[in-house]
């Protein structure tokens, strides 16, 4: 598949703090004619492009013929407190995107971008970042022409529901933000919009990036965005 026609993309997680954003950016752009949203709960957002489907997650095979499309983002993500077991977070973490990317690739899909985090590692002892890297490796044995794994560090942003451990932390990075330089910039915390902005980006070029598995981390991110938002300055002073 090619980068010069029109394309289908496919969004899970389109409700939570990156994947709002992230859908907002796709249907502003005229890349993808269509974008197709899998949600538990119907989004009040209506848009030309958009192709809104209510699924029931547990169930994904049965919506196999609607998880069809170019390429996927999956912004998918809870935590083990909202999620209430270690089971179910597993579910929502790992079982349901490799069941969507599997069904995916399956139906001719060509490019999956999927938001880990930043720490994420199959051997990790935090159970969190496990789960994440079991899930980066399971996406990567697919094999799809493109897989982007989105790393972002502590996300920034209004969130609908209240997390106190995020809202602390948030609070003693910023604090410390100013010593995280070189190596350490990675770990600084990143808008939810930049990801979201470098997200896309990255999966509209994903073809000029010669396909490929690739991790982006967040310091990378964050440039990204910093140079598309130049970019778009630029272009409206030189309008």
């Amino acid at each position: 598949m090619g980068c010069s026609y029109k394309k289908t993309a496919l969004l899970v997680g389109a409700t939570g703090l990156v994947g709002s954003i992230l859908l907002e950016q796709m249907l502003a752009d005229d890349y993808y004619q269509e974008v197709i949203v899998l949600t538990r709960k119907p989004i009040s957002l209506q848009h030309i492009k958009l192709s809104q489907h209510i699924i029931d997650f547990e169930n994904l095979e049965a919506y196999a013929h609607l998880i069809k499309a170019n390429d996927v983002y999956c912004c998918l993500g809870t935590t083990i407190r909202k999620a209430k077991t270690k089971e179910q977070f597993y579910q929502v973490d790992f079982v349901y995107p490799t069941e969507i990317a599997k069904i995916a690739k399956f139906n001719g899909a060509s490019h999956f971008s999927i938001v880990t985090a930043m720490g994420a590692c199959k051997s990790s002892t935090f159970y969190y970042n496990r789960v994440k890297g079991e899930v980066e490796e399971a996406i990567e044995h697919l094999q799809f022409k493109s897989t982007h794994i989105i790393r972002p560090s502590l996300l920034l942003g209004e969130r609908s529901e209240f997390r106190l451990g995020e809202e602390i932390g948030k609070v003693i990075a910023k604090g410390l933000e100013f010593m995280m330089v070189g190596g350490l910039k990675k770990y600084r915390p990143i808008e939810a919009k930049a990801v979201a902005v470098a997200m896309y980006q990255l999966g509209k070029d994903a073809c000029k990036l010669q396909g490929g598995f690739k991790i982006f981390e967040s310091s990378f991110l964050q440039t990204i965005y910093d140079e598309e938002r130049f970019a778009q300055f630029a272009t409206s002073q030189a309008s």
